[in-house]
């Protein structure tokens, strides 16, 4: 274009603007764009971070680094991010970082184990992990204290933290077929489960910690009793032979039961984690645990073969004790062995009860002062066999008149009661002393004699059949033919049988005539004087 275009009107002139150094270019502005939304993604990352915590476990079976999941109610908060060893070598540490929404529920008591497929207990678990692989569960804790650091559980635990109910603490002196996760029974219904279980730290029995689900815990009270309710209980006793079980699922992986004594008074729910006895059986369970026991000793002299500890003391059908050892004892003086047998009287059993079900109170003087007149009017103690089929044996209390006199001594630590042969014994006794008097016959010596008699009876027999039995044979003989011709003579065609009739003819016929002459005389006496007249015509 030439100058005088330019100078031409209507057409702007251009004007040249210096560049600032400071304005930035455009180019530059996505980068930093860019930056600044990768800062912002790592601050969200930082700040949406949970917190790092540490698990061991006796294995890292199940766990991979990056793929294991940890889960709360099926929801993914945590992943493991590494596996490896504890510096001994004896436990899998595994490294895991959990969501921000999961560190208020990192506290004290707060549980991890993992989930696999396993059958225990009677339950079977964790058989979705068949087709997505094993993860490591989580539940929560109640406690304040917050914690980074856990140890894993061997085996879910069988209750979720916060289940409602309460837990009990059974003390037993041994476990039985129980296991975790065994069922507690209330009538025959399934109400709670073993939790957990150990041995005492004396070794002398085991602590059981039972739950009891709402709202089945409101039946335990102070005074319920458990017992064992596993499997089949085939019972032996004086009574004969019981068979008792609970449900099936007790036969096959055992279980508890309980129940309130049918006497039970008090109806007050116990209180979590109270402590009671597990008994071996309901029998024993519902035994009536009386709160006075006095303690004697009985001596027997013969075999108490068939009784056993627990054996009932009978007081005319009622059971008011029962054998809680039995022992053997020596004298040296008189060198005789003796059975002493301690048993457990319930003084209790004996005094009635009033209205109310009490029982008035008796002191142990008072208790010394009865059972020693008792003793006087001839109480004693007597074996005595409860079943001929078992062929166990009980003891008896009963009176005794006959007995000899005896006391108790009260000096020694455990009182002596006295007793009587049992009945058996008694019979042996009898049998003993027969065979003792029998003994005594002298049985040689009549032997002997009865020898010597059969023998003269023999000389006697002889003499009589050479000497008098020819003669007896001859006087028979004629004796035969004696009875033969009286026999002949009082025949009835025998001369002697026909001359003997004529002559009672001849008789009859004469008793006639005498009998006109009587009649004739009667009627004419003169003719005695004059003779017979001739009858006038």
């Amino acid at each position: 274009m030439n100058r005088d275009d330019q100078d031409a009107p209507g057409i702007p002139t251009a004007v040249a603007v210096s560049r600032s150094k400071w304005r930035m270019q455009l180019v530059w502005l996505v980068p930093l764009v860019a930056v600044l939304i990768a800062g912002w993604l790592a601050a969200q990352s930082i700040m949406q971070k949970g917190p790092t915590i540490t698990i061991s476990f006796s294995t890292g079976e199940g766990i991979e680094a990056g793929k294991t999941k940890i889960k709360f109610k099926n929801v993914d908060i945590g992943t493991i991010k590494s596996v490896e060893l504890s510096d001994d070598h004896k436990t899998v540490l595994a490294s895991a970082e959990m969501s921000r929404n999961a560190s208020s529920m990192l506290v004290d008591d707060t549980r991890f184990w993992v989930v696999r497929p396993r059958i225990s207990g009677g339950t079977v678990s964790g058989i979705g992990t068949l087709l997505s692989g094993s993860h490591i569960g989580m539940d929560v804790g109640t406690a304040q204290k917050a914690r980074r650091d856990f140890v894993g559980l061997e085996s879910p635990p069988v209750l979720a933290s916060g289940a409602p109910g309460r837990e009990f603490v059974l003390k037993s002196g041994n476990i039985g077929s129980l296991d975790i996760g065994s069922p507690v029974f209330f009538r025959r219904l399934q109400v709670g489960q073993i939790v957990s279980y150990a041995l005492d730290p004396d070794g002398t029995g085991m602590t059981l910690h039972v739950f009891i689900n709402a709202p089945y815990d409101k039946y335990v009270t102070n005074d319920t009793r458990f017992w064992h309710a596993s499997g089949v209980d085939v019972t032996l006793d004086t009574t004969g032979v019981k068979v008792n079980t609970e449900s099936l699922v007790s036969i096959l992986i055992g279980g508890l039961a309980f129940e309130n004594p049918p006497d039970t008074i008090s109806k007050t729910e116990a209180e979590a984690r109270h402590q009671y006895e597990l008994f071996v059986d309901r029998a024993e369970a519902m035994k009536q645990h009386d709160a006075i026991i006095d303690k004697y000793v009985l001596d027997f002299k013969e075999s108490v073969r068939g009784l056993t500890v627990g054996a009932p003391i009978d007081f005319r059908g009622i059971v008011i004790g029962e054998v809680s050892a039995i022992r053997t004892h020596f004298d040296p003086a008189t060198k005789e062995f003796s059975i002493p047998v301690e048993v457990s009287i319930f003084p209790e059993r004996l005094v009635a009860s009033d209205d109310s079900g009490a029982r008035s109170a008796i002191t142990s003087s008072e208790r010394k002062a009865i059972a020693e007149d008792l003793v006087k009017k001839g109480l004693r103690a007597q074996l005595r066999t409860a079943s001929l089929l078992t062929g166990q044996l009980y003891i008896a209390i009963d009176f005794f008149p006959a007995a000899p006199k005896a006391s108790v001594d009260w000096s020694v630590k455990t009182p002596q009661l006295p007793t009587v042969p049992g009945n058996l014994q008694g019979l042996q006794d009898s049998i003993t002393s027969l065979v003792a008097k029998l003994n005594k016959i002298p049985f040689e010596g009549i032997s002997q004699d009865l020898r010597k008699t059969l023998g003269d009876a023999g000389t006697l027999m002889n003499t009589i059949n050479t000497d008098v039995a020819p003669e007896a044979k001859a006087t028979l003989t004629a004796a035969r033919e004696a009875l033969t011709s009286a026999n002949r003579a009082l025949q009835s065609d025998s001369p002697l049988q026909q001359s003997t009739a004529e002559t009672m003819r001849e008789l009859s016929r004469t008793a006639a005539s005498f009998r006109s002459l009587a009649e004739y005389l009667e009627r004419h006496p003169e003719a005695l004087l004059r003779g017979k007249t001739e009858d006038k015509q």
